[in-house]
C-alpha cells in the first residue's frame, strides 16, 4: 500500500509533466500567433495551466520519491498508510479543481498562484501530513542524518513556511503597502522555488550515493557546505529578484553576493562523483547515471546565465525578458527534471530494470529532447536581447512592429518546442509503463 503510493505521486507527477508539455507547447503557438485556438482556450488559461502542471510534476515526484526512499530506512511498523492516502488525494482534488478553475477563468491570486485563496488550506494541509511522516520516520536516525536527510526536510519545512509568506498579501497590513506586497511576493516566490530545489538537489546527492554504493558523498564537509550554501541561497536568493523595488540597499548588496554561489559546488560534488564511478555501478544504473549527467550539464550553462543576470547592471536590461524565462526554464527542465527522471529511472532499475529496447528509445529520445531544449534556450536569450535593445533604444518602432520583427525566432521556438515535447513524451510513457509494472509486481508480493 504504501510503496504503491509513493509510486502513484510519482505517476501522476509524469502525468502533469506531459500536460505541462502540452499546455507549453499550445502557450508558444499562440504567442506566435495569437489566434490559434482563441476561442476555445486563451493564452490567459494557458500560461497558469502550464505553470500548474509543471509544479506538480516537480512537487509530486520529489515527494513520491522521497516517500519510496525514506522506506527504505524505518520499519514499516512505523508508517502510517493514512497519512500518506490523505495527502495523496488531498493533492489531486487540490490539484483537479484548481486546473477546472483555470479553465473556467476564475483567478484569484499573484503570479504563479493564480488560484482562489481558499486552495491554500488543502495543499498547506497537505504539507504538514507530509512533514508529519517524513519526521516521524526519519527522526530515529536524526543524529546520523546524511546531507539529503537534511535537504529534504529543510525542504519540506520552508515550504510549509514560504507558501504560507506568499498568500499574506490577503492580509489588509501588506495588500495597503505596494512595495511590501512585491518585495513580498518575490522573496515568497523565489524561496518556495528554492524549497523545492531543496528537496530535488537532495535526491540528486541520494542518487550518487546510491548509484555508487559510496556513502561519502552524502556525508562530505563538501556536501554539507553545499547545504548550507544552498540554505542561503534559499533564505536570501530571492532579493535578486527585486533589485528594481525601492528596498535598503544592503538586501540588494547580500543578494548579489549570494546569487554569485550558485550551483557551483553542486558542479564540483558531481565531478568528483563521475571521477570515482565504478564501472559495473554504471551499467546496471545506465539511464538513472546519463540523465544525472545530462543536469550537470545544464547546471553549468545556468550557472553562467544566473550569474550574469545577477549582476544589477546586467539585470536591469534583463528583468522581465524572455532571458528571464531561459533562466526558469532551464532550471525547472534543464536541470530539476533530469534530476527526476534519473530518480524515476533508479527506482525502476533498482526494481526491474529497462529492457535493451527501452534504454535504446530512452537514449535517442534524451538526445533528440537535449538538442531541441539547447536550440529553445538559446532562441529565448536572443528574444530577450532583441526585447531588451527594443525597450532601452531611443527607437520609435511601436511593440506591434517590433512584436512582428520576431515572427521567424516564434516559429523557431514552435519547432524547438515540439522537438521538447516529442522527446519528454516519449520518455514518460516509457517510465509509466514500467512503474506500472512494479505496482503489479509489488500487488503480487502481498
Amino acid at each position: 500500500m504504501k510503496t504503491n503510493y509513493s509510486i502513484f505521486f510519482i505517476i501522476i507527477g509524469l502525468i502533469s509533466l506531459f500536460f505541462g508539455l502540452i499546455f507549453g507547447l499550445i502557450a508558444g503557438l499562440q504567442y506566435s500567433n495569437p489566434l490559434f485556438l482563441k476561442n476555445i482556450i486563451s493564452f490567459n488559461s494557458i500560461r497558469p495551466l502550464h505553470t500548474l502542471f509543471v509544479v506538480s510534476w516537480i512537487l509530486l515526484t520529489s515527494i513520491g520519491g522521497i516517500y519510496f526512499y525514506t522506506n527504505k530506512d524505518v520499519s514499516t511498523k512505523r508508517i502510517n498508510k493514512n497519512i500518506i492516502f490523505c495527502h495523496f488525494w488531498i493533492f489531486i482534488l487540490t490539484g483537479f479543481f484548481i486546473a477546472l478553475s483555470f479553465l473556467l477563468k476564475k483567478f484569484g491570486g499573484k503570479e504563479y498562484l493564480e488560484f482562489s485563496v481558499n486552495f491554500y488550506f488543502p495543499i498547506i494541509f497537505g504539507w504538514i501530513l507530509f512533514a508529519i511522516y517524513y519526521f516521524k520516520n526519519t527522526v530515529i536516525h536524526f543524529k546520523n542524518w546524511k546531507v539529503y536527510h537534511w535537504m529534504w526536510a529543510t525542504g519540506i519545512v520552508f515550504m510549509i513556511y514560504h507558501f504560507t509568506e506568499a498568500h499574506l498579501w490577503y492580509l489588509s497590513d501588506f495588500k495597503d503597502k505596494f512595495i511590501q506586497n512585491i518585495a513580498l511576493q518575490w522573496k515568497a516566490g523565489g524561496s518556495y522555488v528554492g524549497s523545492w530545489n531543496m528537496m530535488v538537489y537532495g535526491t540528486a546527492i541520494y542518487l550518487m550515493e546510491k548509484i555508487n554504493n559510496d556513502e561519502k558523498y552524502s556525508q562530505s564537509k563538501k556536501a554539507f557546505f553545499f547545504y548550507f550554501l544552498g540554505l542561503t541561497n534559499l533564505m536570501f536568493g530571492w532579493a535578486h529578484h527585486i533589485y528594481i523595488v525601492p528596498t535598503a540597499p544592503w538586501i540588494r548588496y547580500f543578494a548579489y553576493m549570494v546569487s554569485m554561489t550558485e550551483w557551483i559546488v553542486l558542479v564540483s560534488i558531481i565531478h568528483d562523483w563521475k571521477k570515482s564511478l565504478k564501472t559495473k555501478l554504471i551499467i546496471k544504473y545506465t539511464t538513472a547515471y546519463n540523465f544525472l549527467i545530462l543536469s550537470d550539464f545544464w547546471i553549468f550553462l545556468n550557472i553562467i546565465l544566473a550569474l550574469l543576470i545577477s549582476i544589477p547592471a546586467i539585470n536591469i536590461f534583463t528583468h522581465g525578458t524572455h532571458i528571464t524565462v531561459a533562466h526558469s526554464m532551464g532550471t525547472t527542465i534543464g536541470i530539476n527534471t533530469l534530476i527526476l527522471l534519473s530518480s524515476i529511472s533508479y527506482i525502476i532499475e533498482k526494481q526491474l530494470n529497462y529492457s535493451e529496447k527501452s534504454k535504446r528509445i530512452i537514449q535517442f529520445s534524451k538526445t533528440f529532447f537535449n538538442i531541441s531544449f539547447l536550440f529553445f534556450w538559446i532562441a529565448l536569450l536572443i528574444l530577450g536581447i532583441k526585447k531588451s535593445t527594443w525597450l532601452f533604444s531611443e527607437s520609435n518602432i511601436d511593440f506591434g512592429a517590433f512584436y512582428n520583427t520576431l515572427y521567424l525566432l516564434h516559429i523557431f521556438l514552435a519547432i524547438f518546442g515540439f522537438g521538447i515535447f516529442i522527446g519528454l513524451s516519449t520518455i514518460i510513457f516509457i517510465q509509466i509503463n514500467y512503474l506500472l509494472k512494479l505496482i503489479i509486481k509489488n500487488k503480487k508480493k502481498t
